[in-house]
């Protein structure tokens, strides 16, 4: 059997976030190749995870049936199921939602928003633009990097240990709030409270179109899309396809071609609020993946649509912020809530938005 594993740090589990039942929510859904594996041309028919645990140390069983579940196991460039049975030259290949660490991760002197910071934890605010962890093209320049050099003098604090760091992530082109673990036990106390989903997270967004309530609910099973998997796509909650999401909108601000609207995660799924959103009708603004960086309503005079680019120009992402959150505290058991500003691109482009949407008003007052 040939494997393509290039040391050993690489191997499961790897640095970054174990496999949970919950994606990490709104995080990048970028998928890497982390082990390639061809079976042997005699290979005798054996349950995929339980070939995989003979071939990789380090693991466990359920690990590898979690990967399966979450699509990350790929059998002749297809995903199967942990009781899918390896033959003679099946090409297996491992995806995680994060980079392989070619390199140590190397600390360096990038500034970094805390917006609070006690012996256990430490909550930042990431700016959009800012890569979270190093791999593909960005080794350095990226928070993890700028959380080592912050905690370089912490003799309890190594930042290529995955049992310390970043307890969830958020995707390069989101703003917002994330907490870091700076020991053992407080990233097992954190990661427990998302995994049983009883952190409180609200999201800010600026979406296309109008809603008829100012208030609702979106229940759909979220899964890589079929055809695009750098996507999510929503599936029926009686599917068996993906797993179970939802997600609570409220509208704060109508600008009658785009509306502003607060998102409070239920579940955590990868791209739930922009998955969800646009599974609705509602794409967010300037969201390339997604389709919300086209003219999605309005006019279609010139002026209109020099208006959309130069918002587009403001903020040159999807117009997304991660703005509140909240757990419990692992060594004090006290409530903590974190509030982070809209960023400047964001409220640059709400500005717009609304003397746009002034204007009109005048203009159908005179006629």
């Amino acid at each position: 059997m040939n494997t393509d594993c290039s040391n050993d740090k690489d191997r499961l589990p790897l640095n970054g976030i174990p496999f949970t039942d919950e994606e990490p929510d709104e995080e990048g859904v970028s998928v890497y190749e982390h082990h390639r594996l061809t079976a042997d041309s005699g290979q005798k028919p054996m349950r995929i995870d339980k070939f995989l645990m003979e071939h990789l140390y380090n693991t466990s069983r359920n690990r590898l049936q979690r990967a399966a579940e979450q699509e990350f196991i790929l059998v002749n460039g297809r995903p199967v199921k942990s009781s899918y049975k390896v033959k003679p030259l099946d090409e297996i290949v491992i995806l995680l939602d994060r980079p392989k660490y070619e390199n140590e991760i190397i600390p360096e002197d990038i500034p970094l928003d805390i917006v609070y910071e006690d012996e256990d934890l430490m909550v930042v605010d990431k700016p959009a633009g800012l890569v979270v962890h190093p791999g593909c093209g960005n080794y350095t320049g990226t928070l993890v990097n700028a959380i080592a050099w912050h905690l370089k003098d912490n003799p309890d604090y190594d930042p290529n240990d995955p049992t310390v760091g970043l307890v969830h992530r958020i995707d390069k082109d989101t703003s917002g709030l994330l907490v870091v673990a700076k020991n053992a036990d407080a990233k097992t106390h954190l990661g427990r409270q998302f995994f049983n989903k009883t952190t409180q997270r609200l999201y800010n967004a600026l979406v296309w179109g109008s809603f008829q309530d100012e208030e609702g609910r979106i229940e759909g099973n979220i899964a890589r899309h079929p055809k695009d998997r750098m996507q999510m796509a929503v599936f029926p909650p009686d599917s068996g396809i993906g797993k179970h999401a939802v997600t609570h909108y409220r509208v704060l601000e109508n600008f009658n071609y785009v509306t502003l609207v607060e998102c409070r995660l239920e579940t955590g799924r990868t791209h739930q609020i922009r998955a969800h959103m646009k599974h609705i009708g509602h794409p967010l603004f300037n969201d390339e993946r997604y389709g919300g960086n086209e003219i999605l309503r309005g006019t279609q005079f010139s002026k209109y649509k020099q208006f959309i680019q130069n918002c587009f120009t403001v903020c040159p992402r999807q117009a997304l912020h991660a703005r509140t959150l909240g757990f419990i505290h692992p060594r004090s058991g006290q409530e903590m809530y974190f509030t982070s500003e809209l960023p400047a691109d964001m409220t640059a482009l709400l500005e717009r938005w609304r003397s746009y949407t002034a204007h009109r008003g005048m203009e159908k007052t005179r006629t």
